[in-house]
């Protein structure tokens, strides 16, 4: 995607919300000069598109161009495993806590 497509898409979407420049303001704190510029497509940091994102009741999805590659899981791991599964090895305490150098 494009700056300029992504100006196209957040005036779009302001004016979806029936919001005028001006109104970014009461939203997120952007004087209408600021949220002007974005809208004609200049370059902007992410912190900031984030902010105005947020305003616009929207938010950043970022998905690879290639449909094949696969996703990396960011699952969490689940909390049903049992306390056992947790426990430390036996076999391995010795060797952390120096019962090796006693041989």
């Amino acid at each position: 995607m494009t700056l300029d497509q992504i100006s196209k898409l957040l005036t779009s979407r302001r004016k979806q919300l029936q919001m005028e420049q001006k109104d970014m303001y009461m939203r997120i704190g952007m004087k209408q000069q600021q949220y002007q510029r974005i809208e004609a497509g200049s370059d902007i940091k992410l912190s900031t598109l984030l902010r105005v994102l947020d305003g616009l009741n929207m938010e950043l999805t970022i998905t690879p161009k290639e449909g094949n590659i696969e996703q990396p899981n960011l699952e969490v791991a689940s909390s049903d495993k049992s306390i056992e599964s947790l426990e430390d090895d036996s076999d391995d305490l010795g060797y952390w806590f120096g019962s090796e150098d006693q041989k």
